[in-house]
C-alpha cells in the first residue's frame, strides 16, 4: 500500500488498522487544507477536488503535487478552461474505475504531476489504468527527470517541471 499525502494524519490512522506493511509518503512544504478534519478516506480509492461538466483535462496529483494541480485550476478556470483534479490518495492500489471514468468525461486527456521519477510513479499507475480504456487517450506525465537537489521548494518545482505554472503550459498544449 502506498499513500502520498500533503499531511499523513488519515493515512497514518488507515495504516494502523491494516495486518500488512505500508508506506506513507509526505511532503516537507506547507500545503493547503484540502481536507476537513472529518473527511473520510478509503484505501484505494480517489478524490475529485474540483470539477464541472466541461472540464477539458483530468490533471492528477499527490501530496506537493496536488497543490501544483489547484493552482493551475485556479490560473486556467481565470481563463475560461476548465479541468478536473483528482487526489488519488493511495497510489498502489490506484482507483483505476475512477482514473478511467473521469478521463472520459473529460475527452481522455489526462496530465499527472508527481514529485518522483516517472518510473514506477504516479503516471505508469495511471497509464496502465488507461490501457484499458475503450476510447482514445492522450496522457502526458509530468514528473522529476533530473538528479534530485536541495533548494525552496517553489525553485524545485518549477525546475523538475511539476509547479502549477508547469500544469497549465502542459494543459494549453494538449487542449490547443
Amino acid at each position: 500500500l502506498v499513500y502520498t499525502l500533503a499531511l499523513p494524519y488519515p493515512s497514518l490512522s488507515l495504516s494502523l488498522s491494516l495486518p500488512c506493511m505500508t508506506f506513507i509518503r509526505t511532503s516537507r512544504p506547507e500545503t493547503t487544507v484540502i481536507y476537513g478534519a472529518d473527511e473520510q478516506f478509503e484505501i484505494g480509492k480517489a478524490k475529485i477536488v474540483k470539477s464541472s461538466p466541461t472540464d477539458k483535462v483530468l490533471v492528477i496529483g499527490c501530496g506537493i503535487t496536488l497543490e501544483s494541480a489547484m493552482g493551475a485550476y485556479a490560473t486556467l478556470a481565470g481563463e475560461g478552461t476548465n479541468i478536473r483534479v483528482m487526489d488519488p490518495f493511495t497510489v498502489k492500489p490506484l482507483d483505476c474505475e475512477a482514473v478511467v471514468r473521469n478521463a472520459k468525461e473529460c475527452g481522455g486527456r489526462v496530465i499527472t504531476v508527481e514529485d518522483h521519477y516517472p518510473q514506477g510513479g504516479l503516471g505508469e499507475a495511471v497509464a496502465g489504468a488507461l490501457s484499458s480504456a475503450d476510447f482514445i487517450t492522450n496522457q502526458k506525465i509530468l514528473a522529476v527527470r533530473e538528479i534530485p537537489r536541495s533548494g525552496p521548494p517553489a525553485v524545485l518545482l518549477d525546475m523538475f517541471g511539476i509547479s502549477a505554472n508547469k500544469v497549465v503550459d502542459a494543459v494549453r498544449e494538449m487542449t490547443k
